[in-house]
């Protein structure tokens, strides 16, 4: 993994162009990595974020309460080409986990490594648990990773050929990446802080770098504009979710990094981590210090387990050179101990894939699953039996079509002039999406975004009003409204269990208009 002392500059570049040439394994199985996603794409049902962002799609601006502009430029295109069928949206994160996966066996070969470490990193990074669950969602999730991987790779390209113009592309790269995702601000500030560390300090003499600096931060301007314009609303969104941060121990912490990562891809995440730090593997020590930087700032902020994950596919390409040089020592471990390996991490996949994905039946995800990762609590009712990922996909149809029968139920003088109003954003995006189809009236929320669209022509005169069960939700009704009547009472079979005995009230006589009293509804949280 050093770079060798006499070379010339054409001969690094054509060795490095000879690196970039993919092979026809790592080539199958970014093609593998992408069918396998498309071929469940139409399982389950749309998820609670992706609801909320095929719902921004529509309201395009430069910002949002909690995410930058790029997912609703995705979705305003989806719906531009009708594409927001289930399968027209997971297009996208499919074809982006494929890359992924490319990207990841690509670095082994920019590293150095031969045809074995390309392909044992690449399918680790296929049966990396985040991406087989991110690469299944439409979310900002996947595209994150996405531009991490990528950023690295010019990174390893810039100090293996030691050219500072690359920094330009580094910047741009960044540069959408901050558009999808803040996390990208924590990934410029590893980079800038790890440089400190290492011999490419010097590239801090460059005004490459700083360019590269300049033109992220341009690509940030529009949103912090937004931001300006509309009284800085995620400053209240984060202050909120700081208010309530993760109460896991560092232990658990850790213990669902190594789940999200898939435990049989830990040997690599450690032989990568070593190999960095170690005297061969100087030059590129900057990949260490980053990760070093990121664990420490994560876990002092209770970060969700996921975030260190687009760094995985440096370890895993660094990692699998190191056993590449290993296994090549001896026969035995040639043709024992490396196609050994591989199966073991085909059948990890094969074992854990069912907990990311929508692969199995709901019934039969809960006859195998269930126990073991839903919730303890709640061990005889199938809410509780998925993960946040699987179970927020389900339902969404039951609660339309629910309230579409109570809602035709209304004398046609109420009908005329009645909304829907709902607790949170994954609601509100349900009927958005699939309220046209019963003809329903407009949806308003006051959860995140949907606070800042307002409430519309929504007069309150009548409100349909879904999932306000808790006291404080009650106590917020009888101050708007003064007739509350509860309609129905909605049961789903599969969904989360706070989607499960959703209340329905029929809100009539306001005391006052809603558009006076909308900032009653403002809740700015996850």
């Amino acid at each position: 993994m050093t770079l060798p002392l006499q070379q010339s500059q054409e001969q690094r570049t054509a060795s490095f162009a000879s690196r970039l040439l993919p092979s026809i394994p790592l080539l199958g199985l970014a093609f593998f990595a992408f069918l396998i996603h498309i071929s469940v794409a139409q399982n389950y049902g749309y998820f609670r974020d992706e609801l909320y962002y095929l719902a921004a799609g529509h309201h395009l601006t430069w910002g949002y309460l909690d995410f930058p502009p790029l997912m609703a430029m995705l979705a305003a295109l989806l719906h531009v080409f009708s594409l927001d069928s289930l399968l027209g949206i997971h297009f996208l994160p499919a074809l982006a986990c494929a890359l992924i996966v490319f990207m990841t066996g690509l670095i082994a070969r920019q590293l150095g490594g031969g045809r074995f470490s390309e392909v044992l990193a690449a399918l680790a990074s296929i049966v990396t648990i985040e991406f087989l669950a991110s690469g299944s969602l439409f979310s900002m999730d996947v595209f994150d990773q996405l531009w991490w991987v990528l950023a690295l790779s010019t990174l390893i390209r810039l100090i293996r050929q030691d050219q500072p113009r690359l920094w330009l592309l580094f910047g741009l790269i960044v540069g959408i990446g901050l558009l999808t995702k803040l996390t990208m601000l924590y990934f410029g500030a590893a980079v800038t802080l790890s440089l400190l560390f290492v011999p490419q300090r010097k590239y801090f003499r460059s005004p490459w770098l700083w360019l590269g600096g300049l033109i992220a931060l341009l690509f940030l301007l529009p949103y912090i504009f937004w931001e300006q314009v509309n009284g800085w609303p995620s400053l209240e969104f984060w202050r909120n979710y700081a208010s309530h941060p993760d109460s896991t121990s560092l232990l658990v912490n850790i213990a669902e990094e190594i789940f999200v990562m898939n435990p049989f891809n830990l040997p690599l995440i450690i032989l990568g981590f070593c190999s960095y730090f170690s005297r061969t593997g100087r030059t590129y020590r900057l990949f260490g210090w980053m990760s070093a930087f990121l664990l420490v700032v994560f876990t002092l902020e209770h970060a969700k387990a996921y975030f260190p994950t687009p760094m995985y596919p440096v370890f895993y390409a660094a990692g699998a050179i190191l056993f590449e040089r290993f296994v090549t020592k001896s026969l035995w471990r040639k043709y024992v101990l490396a196609p050994g390996s591989i199966v073991v991490l085909v059948l990890s996949g094969l074992l854990l894939a069912p907990i990311a994905m929508p692969i199995l039946p709901p019934n039969a995800y809960i006859a195998i699953y269930g126990k073991t990762f839903g919730d303890p609590s709640n061990p005889h009712h199938a809410p509780g039996q998925f993960p946040q990922w699987l179970g927020d996909r389900f339902e969404w149809d039951h609660l339309v079509s629910s309230v579409a029968k109570i809602y035709n139920r209304l004398p046609p003088v109420e009908r005329a002039h009645a909304c829907i109003l709902t607790s949170n954003y994954g609601e509100a995006g349900a009927f958005d999406l699939l309220g046209s189809a019963y003809h329903l009236p407009q949806v308003i929320s006051g959860h995140n975004t949907y606070y800042l669209w307002g409430p519309g022509t929504c007069t309150g005169q009548v409100v349909l009003a879904v999932g306000f069960s808790t006291p404080d939700d009650l106590r917020l009704l009888k101050q708007t409204f003064g007739s509350i009547t509860v309609a129905d009472t909605i049961h789903c079979v599969y969904c989360q269990p706070n989607e499960d005995n959703l209340p329905i009230d029929i809100c009539q006589h306001p005391f006052t208009s809603l558009q006076d009293v909308w900032a009653r509804f403002k809740h700015f949280n996850k």
